[in-house]
């Protein structure tokens, strides 16, 4: 049985006492091959998806808050709080609830998906909206953090980006070795930061012999690392990657450069295009900002960025049920008919 990444991977993440662990039994997520999407992108490459949508909450960031709560039950904490645009407050409220200690969330008002806004609320966390973005909300909560004994548990907090190396170690472990290509998402830079650094640490341990190149994609309405300047007001359909000014902006150039990979931008239209193409072909469904993950390949590809005969892993952050809307806004809409079937048939084209 599966006991979590902590537990799972003991040489990584080391205790002095279990009970202060707290897991959801996340990790372990499916690294999925994609052979359909591959060749209607590049038949040339191999592409994986690691689907993180299937983590407990449905996202990437309960393998850094299972280490950040856990750390912070183990320093004698008795709340958290966090900025989030969804993924994060969900994973929060979650482990908060799951420890027996507080939560707290700000969000920016009207800015996060209804999938991600129930979750914090069921499982019991105090939630704030504030009238403003999530940079705005981030600036609040680390003040808040520092005067207070709240723990903070945004990507800020060391231990959530030591949690997140795990991704890597599980498609190491799946692949047999590292790909060539890793395609991930950026808003607040913390995962490339952390998948890059999980690499290292297992190259560092002898587990694997080589490296792969880290490739990230902004959306371009608020792609700050790919144009070099903070956009106060970011705007993308993504909202998971709706992210200005990213907490960990330099450490994600720095895996970008020493990996000799590429931090890019793709559009509202081509992640949109993703989504669906990811969802029709390989029956995979993620949030929109996940599929930035892929708008990022098929955009590469068309430039002839791949040689040919590389493994391309593409992380898919967020479970398409995080943020329903989207879906249903670009999918044919339902046709009504009498309960006949000579009717029903009429309308399937028999």
């Amino acid at each position: 049985m599966w006991k979590g990444i902590i537990r799972e991977y003991p040489d990584f993440f080391k205790f002095s006492n279990d009970n202060n662990v707290v897991t959801i039994l996340e990790g372990n997520t499916p690294l999925i091959p994609a052979p359909r999407l591959a060749e209607k992108i590049n038949p040339q490459i191999s592409i994986f998806l690691k689907y993180e949508g299937l983590n407990p909450t449905g996202s990437f960031k309960d393998r850094g808050m299972t280490m950040a709560v856990s750390r912070a039950i183990e320093a004698g904490s008795k709340a958290i709080i966090c900025a989030s645009t969804g993924n994060t407050s969900a994973s929060a409220a979650a482990y908060a609830a799951r420890a027996g200690i507080r939560a707290f969330v700000v969000i920016p008002e009207g800015k996060i998906a209804l999938g991600k806004l129930a979750q914090a609320m069921i499982h019991g966390a105090k939630v704030i909206k504030v009238l403003g973005n999530f940079d705005d909300a981030l600036k609040v909560v680390k003040q808040i953090s520092e005067e207070y004994p709240i723990t903070l548990v945004n990507s800020l907090n060391p231990h959530r980006i030591e949690g997140q190396k795990s991704g890597a170690f599980e498609i190491c472990d799946a692949l047999g070795e590292p790909p060539e290509y890793h395609s991930l998402p950026v808003g607040n830079a913390g995962n490339i930061t952390a998948y890059w650094a999980g690499y290292k640490a297992y190259l560092d341990s002898g587990k694997i012999k080589n490296l792969p190149k880290m490739i990230g994609f902004q959306a371009e309405g608020a792609s700050p690392i790919v144009q070099g300047r903070v956009f106060e007001k970011p705007e993308t359909i993504a909202t998971a990657i709706r992210i200005g000014n990213p907490a960990s902006w330099k450490k994600a150039e720095q895996a970008r450069d020493e990996s000799k990979g590429l931090i890019d931008a793709v559009s509202d239209d081509e992640i949109l295009k993703a989504y669906k193409m990811v969802s029709c072909l390989e029956g995979v469904f993620c949030e929109p900002a996940s599929a930035a993950s892929i708008a990022g390949v098929i955009k590469k590809s068309a430039q002839g960025f791949f040689n040919g005969g590389e493994r391309v892993v593409c992380t898919l952050t967020g479970h398409g049920l995080k943020d329903p809307d989207n879906a249903i806004k670009i999918s044919s809409e339902p046709v009504t008919c009498e309960p006949e079937m000579r009717k029903v048939l009429n309308v399937l084209g028999f």
